[in-house]
């Protein structure tokens, strides 16, 4: 069965055909390539086609697909059982590194999505504030809670959507969106300001000095929660919050995902012990999951976490860099951003762009406002490999 067929099949199942909207290729025109196995840097299709694989599921596959220390270490526990319903040892494990390696995280609680850990952080700050409002930032994508969907990016603005459908007025009432690096005025209906402290759904952006600092210091000013979503950024650039590298502000509460869970569904939220108190069983903010803490998915974060140094970061970094670097050269100066392990386009054509590159055997997001994830995994060959495809062009 070749791609197109998987996906006409799939759209008689699924709508659209996919479980994730950008997944549909609609932002860059199309049919998706359905992938039958990864490893390391690559994917291959269901027609054995083989990419240098950027995507690497968003974020999630740090050292690459597959990597041979994870598989092994799920191979041990898969077969004990897969989920509970009851407490287990690796989720305990799991939060002390969490909070360990994170300024300002004294609690964790574990969760199955990003989106899951952003609207019950957001419920946690209400609870705490006792206040409605919610301050986010243009372009800021937390998933797809109702009152987070205004001025989201990722693919909300890849398929040109303001917002979506079937979120009432009511929903996001409370919800104020404000430009990216310019501090609100904030006041006491204020319950908290979410976040990303490297912007990363919206091409890649890099806050300006004197920009997270400022936030802190309104939201100290007022009583309001300040929240770090660090679903993309935390542990990608190093072991922990990406905060030490842009002024070290800390957050109240920072939400955690993709890394964290090694490839499996994960998300996290955690911060001050004294707002953590407030949720249920100690408090009265409900927060509840069945498959909250799986024991898969948190051995295979880990696993992950385990794997991670700070040699293993400046190696990344380089890659990223010297990808960036390569791209510039042939795209033009102002067409690449680079920060760290994550590379970002400004592209006028991204999808003549993008389909050049999966035409010579190299995958980036079929969306564009997605960054590139380069991983442990992609070599000097691959980069070289990937530049190679678009001189060609």
């Amino acid at each position: 069965m070749n791609n197109q067929e998987l996906f006409e099949r799939a759209k008689r199942r699924i709508p659209g055909g996919v479980n994730s909207p950008v997944r549909s290729f609609q932002a860059v025109g199309g049919t998706p390539y359905f992938v039958d196995r990864a490893q390391g840097a690559y994917v291959w299709d269901v027609e054995g086609t083989r990419y240098i694989d950027y995507v690497q599921s968003y974020g999630a596959s740090i050292l690459g697909h597959a990597h041979p220390k994870v598989v092994s270490d799920l191979k041990q526990v898969v077969g004990l059982g897969t989920t509970f319903g009851a407490p287990t040892l690796r989720e305990v494990l799991l939060a002390e590194e969490v909070c360990g390696r994170v300024e300002g995280c004294d609690w964790l609680r574990l969760v199955s999505s990003g989106t899951e850990a952003a609207m019950s952080a957001i419920r946690l700050a209400r609870g705490a504030t006792g206040r409605a409002r919610v301050v986010k930032f243009d372009g800021c994508y937390h998933g797809h809670a109702d009152f987070l969907l205004a001025g989201a990016g990722s693919a909300v603005a890849s398929l040109g959507i303001a917002t979506s459908a079937g979120v009432t007025p009511g929903a996001v009432r409370d919800t104020l969106v404000v430009p990216f690096n310019e501090v609100p005025d904030l006041d006491e209906s204020v319950a908290c300001v979410i976040v990303e402290p490297i912007g990363a759904n919206y091409s890649l952006r890099v806050p300006r000095a004197g920009f997270l600092e400022g936030l802190r210091a309104e939201c100290d000013r007022v009583g309001a929660v300040l929240i770090f979503d660090e679903v993309i950024t935390g542990f990608r650039f190093r072991n922990g919050s990406c905060s030490p590298l842009v002024g070290g502000v800390i957050a109240d509460l920072y939400l955690f995902g993709k890394i964290i869970g090694g490839g499996l569904a994960m998300g996290a939220f955690g911060g001050r012990g004294d707002l953590m108190d407030y949720l249920a069983p100690l408090g009265d903010v409900y927060q509840a999951g069945t498959l909250s803490g799986n024991p898969l998915a948190t051995q295979a974060g880990l696993s992950v976490l385990g794997e991670l140094s700070e040699a293993v970061y400046e190696e990344i970094s380089k890659k990223a860099r010297d990808l960036a670097t390569g791209l510039r050269e042939i795209l033009g100066e102002k067409a690449v951003v680079n920060f760290g392990t994550l590379v970002g386009f400004e592209l006028a054509n991204y999808p003549e762009f993008f389909h050049e590159m999966l035409a010579g055997g190299v995958a980036f997001a079929p969306g564009p406002y997605e960054v590139a994830f380069p991983s442990l995994a992609h070599s000097d060959d691959d980069l070289d490999a990937t530049l190679n495809v678009l001189g060609a062009q």
